[in-house]
């Protein structure tokens, strides 16, 4: 069961409330007895453990993840020569 973070915008009392997904959200604040208890938006608290995740799979700045080889199994046309040299000049004649 996810918790949930409620606090009330007419006395700002703040609680955690450990709820189903499928129940209600929360309306009266138990501590001024108003409807004014709205649910908070927060980050998720768990983390990706074990073989097969890395934390630099789901971080956002710009960098991306790298990318498989081709499905074919062939090389792109971008990629260098497979001896790592240079691709060799062309001769006009």
């Amino acid at each position: 069961m996810p918790i949930y973070a409620y606090r009330c915008s007419r006395c700002g009392h703040e609680q955690d409330v450990l709820r189903k997904i499928s129940d209600p959200p929360l309306k009266t604040c138990p501590a001024c007895g108003q409807d004014t208890y709205e649910k908070q938006v927060t980050a998720a608290g768990f983390r990706l453990k074990g073989s097969g995740w890395y934390e630099t799979d789901f971080r956002g700045g710009g960098k991306s993840a790298p990318k498989s080889a081709d499905p074919a199994g062939g090389a792109s046309s971008s990629a260098a020569p497979a001896s790592g040299g240079t691709a060799p000049a062309s001769t006009s004649g």
